[in-house]
């Protein structure tokens, strides 16, 4: 139940706004407001929202993150090593782990990704061995601050020296730590051996979100279903374009059974196992109703070099090749593929990226001359309805253009506040995606941008998050233009990350993730959707910034707004037209103690209020909002 506000008389004051809304002449929006953005930053993926529990499962590496036995450990007098044998489980995983004991119960120990959550429920997992072994292995769960074991189950063993053979399992633990101190184990009699063991893809998944095999891990699923989000752009991010030639993210190596998949050095400082695949990316669509927004590798390095253009036609075949994989019929080669897979089903694509932030880094020049129309002329030939869009902001004043854009911006929060109007001399047409974001330092007297040489918050900050929604409410005001935005890094492992701040903070405890002050904003902005926007009669804005708007879903008027920098509570006289005197409206405000406040492990300082607002006489609806609120208003139509 709302407290209710009655029919009250108009509010006057220097901060006082009369708004009158119109119910037509409005502009349709492209009904993706606000979406995802997502590559393997910070832990996000491995470590992450991707369920394995086994951290360096299968010691993948390349040059740049050079295979290593860590964090495995030994158990009582084993020795380990890693190999690479004549005959590997696979092409993609090489390497091994080689454990050499003479006698007694040996094994192997791993911490997962800085601890991992034991709870009375079925885990399900498995690992490959070579070598002789009579007997059989136990796999279990234990915690080193108790010593003692939470529950484990006898694996027999089929192991011989001839060739890799998989030893699956499923082990429901009988104890609950309460903590996550906590390690795999798998532990045998070393007497039944040829005096060693090789070992590789020691995988372990709790329950998955929506049960999917080699899934997702629920309650970060559950938090980014929170945003409702409407489209999902992947797999990057710098992540995609990778460091220096021959790697880049591979489609076609993130597909089929997990021994398959080879290793990606990833951008971000580790090697990716590339568990969290393209088909794991379009079931998370499918599970999260979200729209792809599929980003492909445009021939450019993070470390500068550039395929020539007499080289770039392989990398345009390879994306063609991706994209009919994913919607082409089992009598397609990629299509059989993927159904081979057991996706008979075609995904639908209608949204493609190219590349990725290619105006930096010294990709301008050759992405503007050749790489991106050579791209775009090539997917569009092949897929007319595909709307293609640029990984840059080279379109925003031209007249005309079938191509979109990806605009990305991390500032200070007086510099996203400025840049409220931004897009309004924009072209018209569902054409700038805003695919980053995010307020990253505080104000400086002098004004200005960000400084990547000096620190940056920790943890979103309610200042920044105001200015965030000020910024985010100009894109919907200009719908005519804009595709959506996406905040950036959604996903943030407290433990390893990279990159601060971020949207959603965790550890390998569920009890512990963080939603920050900026997911608030967004979660309450995400809500309450505008199918079109509608004409407003008002002042000029500030220090409040809105956008009315009506929503087919709910059939309701709707007022965002966000009040930044105000001297006092900012009064509101609104008035919707064809709405009376006595109609109900409901009001929900989110405020924070300060603007300096900040979410954390174990506490939240947004304050949510709701409450009920009674027009009065001519059907305005009078209510306060204070500074440093985001707001949001809606009424039945």
């Amino acid at each position: 139940m709302y407290p209710r506000i009655l029919g009250l008389s108009l509010i006057a004051g220097a901060s006082a706004l009369d708004i009158k809304v119109s119910k037509t002449g409005g502009n349709a929006t492209s009904g993706f407001q606000y979406g995802i953005i997502f590559e393997d930053i910070n832990h996000s993926g491995d470590g992450g929202l991707y369920a394995e529990l086994i951290r360096n499962r299968a010691f993948q590496g390349s040059p740049a993150h050079p295979s290593v036995v860590n964090p495995w450990s030994a158990v009582e007098d084993a020795k380990l090593s890693l190999q690479n044998l004549s005959q590997p489980l696979s092409a993609a995983l090489p390497t091994s782990l080689r454990v050499e004991a003479p006698s007694g119960q040996v094994g192997i120990s791993n911490p997962g990704f800085w601890g991992i959550d034991v709870k009375k429920q079925e885990y399900t997992g498995s690992f490959w061995v070579k070598g002789t072994y009579n007997g059989s292995f136990t796999a279990s769960f234990y915690n080193y601050l108790s010593n003692e074991t939470l529950g484990n189950v006898e694996v027999p063993s089929n192991a011989t020296a001839d060739e890799w053979r998989e030893h699956a399992f499923k082990l429901t633990p009988e104890k609950e730590p309460g903590n996550v101190n906590n390690t795999f184990r798998i532990v045998y009699d070393s007497s039944g051996t040829d005096g060693s063991l090789d070992f590789n893809l020691i995988s372990v998944f709790p329950p998955t979100y929506n049960a999917r095999p080699n899934g997702m891990r629920p309650e970060l699923m559950e938090a980014l279903k929170g945003l409702n989000p409407s489209f999902l752009r992947f797999p990057g991010g710098n992540n995609l374009e990778g460091e220096e030639p021959p790697y880049y993210l591979k489609w076609n190596e993130t597909l089929g059974p997990l021994k398959d998949r080879y290793g990606y050095p990833g951008t971000w400082s580790y090697e990716n196992t590339n568990g969290l695949g393209l088909i794991e990316y379009l079931l998370w669509c499918d599970d999260l109703k979200m729209e792809p927004v599929l980003a492909v590798w445009a021939g450019f390095y993070l470390d500068g070099p550039v395929v020539p253009e007499n080289a770039l036609q392989p990398y345009i075949d390879d994306a063609l090749n991706q994209l009919e994989f994913i919607t082409g019929d089992a009598s397609t080669k990629y299509g059989a593929l993927r159904a081979s897979l057991g996706h008979a089903k075609p995904w639908v694509i209608k949204y493609v990226e190219v590349g990725n932030e290619d105006n930096l880094g010294g990709g301008a020049a050759s992405y503007n001359e050749y790489r991106f129309k050579a791209f775009k002329d090539a997917i569009n030939k092949k897929y007319p309805d595909i709307f293609v869009f640029a990984s840059t902001n080279i379109f925003q004043f031209a007249e005309e253009s079938d191509a979109g854009e990806d605009y990305h911006q991390y500032t200070r929060p007086d510099r996203f506040v400025e840049q409220f109007s931004f897009f309004d001399n924009f072209t018209t047409g569902f054409r700038t995606m805003v695919g980053e974001y995010a307020a990253v330092q505080p104000n400086i007297p002098q004004g200005g941008g960000v400084d990547w040489n000096a620190p940056r918050w920790a943890f979103p900050q309610w200042i920044g998050t105001v200015a965030e929604a000020v910024f985010a409410i100009g894109t919907e005001r200009n719908a005519d233009k804009m595709f959506g935005v996406a905040y950036a890094p959604i996903l943030q492992n407290l433990n390893s990350y990279q990159w601060a701040p971020d949207l959603i903070s965790f550890n390998a405890d569920p009890e512990q993730t963080v939603l920050s002050t900026s997911y608030h904003a967004i979660q309450l902005l995400s809500a309450h959707r505008l199918t079109t926007t509608l004409p407003v009669e008002a002042p000029v804005f500030g220090p409040a910034y809105y956008v009315a708007g009506h929503s087919n879903a709910t059939n309701s008027y709707i007022l965002k707004t966000a009040v930044y920098n105000a001297t006092e509570a900012v009064g509101m006289n609104v008035a919707f037209e064809g709405v009376g005197e006595g109609a109900k409206g409901s009001l929900t405000v989110l405020t924070a103690p300060e603007g300096g406040s900040w979410n954390e492990v174990g506490k939240d300082v947004v304050k949510r209020e709701e409450r009920e607002v009674v027009a009065g006489k001519g059907g305005v609806f009078a209510f306060e909002v204070e500074d440093l609120s985001v707001s949001v208003f809606e009424v039945k139509a």
